[in-house]
């Protein structure tokens, strides 16, 4: 990928990292309703790419292209937050969801059923249903959402230095320690559903048929299974506008 000139052939990188870009905005896609494009994720995904390429260096102790992913999702995400493109009443919603998550948990000391949240939530199972799968997109959760604006994000704070600052290195052990703990207590059936998007990639149709159930079902389990890790990791969510940036960076809303 050099020039005649032995400069590096930045067309020919980008190019030969078009399918990336593509396959990471198909993954999101899986849980975005149907007024996003895929084609401005692909966009927004491009964005991250180059700045991916522009940021690193081979001393980072990452190979370009697992740093790259994390660029391009994340400008993916930034993209969709700009847009706001999820009802105020559908958001406003989920957080009464997390609270009331939060509250039978500490309530029962564990986690709640879908029955018992719709019963607490004054809902109908079916109306509770609905609105988890109305709020298809409305969480993303990956590690490194978590980080905090002033600080940079995960990638910058552990790739971008070769000194690495010790209390740092704690708070993130701390993190991947809660949100490991988190994920354990979920129902079993969450748990799994975690396991085969995150870990093992598969989109929503692929987990539906390994379950048993539809694409739909899936994702307002992952919607309840997301709404549940937050509840664990933050407790009741905040009130205000700036309180849900800090605390429920999570979401990457």
């Amino acid at each position: 990928m050099y020039t005649a000139a032995g400069r590096l052939d930045r067309n020919a990188q980008v190019e030969q990292y078009l399918p990336l870009v593509k396959r990471i905005a198909h993954h999101l896609m899986a849980r975005l309703p149907a007024n996003v494009l895929l084609e401005d994720l692909v966009q927004n995904g491009m964005l991250g790419l180059l700045d991916a390429m522009g940021r690193y260096a081979e001393d980072m102790g990452a190979q370009f292209e697992s740093y790259a992913s994390q660029r391009i999702r994340g400008a993916m995400l930034d993209g969709l937050r700009e847009n706001d493109w999820l009802p105020r009443q559908v958001r406003r919603e989920m957080r009464r969801v997390e609270s009331m998550v939060h509250r039978l948990e500490q309530q029962n000391g564990r986690a709640p059923s879908e029955g018992e949240l719709a019963e607490s939530l004054g809902m109908s199972l079916a109306d509770y249903q609905h609105l988890l799968q109305e709020a298809r997109g409305h969480q993303f959760l990956y590690l490194e959402d978590f980080g905090g604006d002033e600080d940079g994000d995960f990638l910058d704070r552990h790739l971008g230095s070769s000194v690495e600052d010790p209390y740092v290195l704690l708070e993130d052990k701390d993190l991947r320690r809660d949100l490991a703990a988190a994920i354990r207590d979920l129902p079993e059936r969450e748990q799994l559903l975690m396991a085969l998007y995150y870990e093992e990639e598969l989109n929503l149709r692929e987990i539906g048929a390994v379950m048993g159930v539809t694409e739909s079902r899936v994702s307002q389990l992952h919607n309840q299974a997301v709404s549940r890790i937050r509840a664990r990791l933050f407790g009741e969510p905040p009130k205000t506008g700036r309180g849900k940036k800090n605390a429920a960076k999570a979401g990457k809303e």
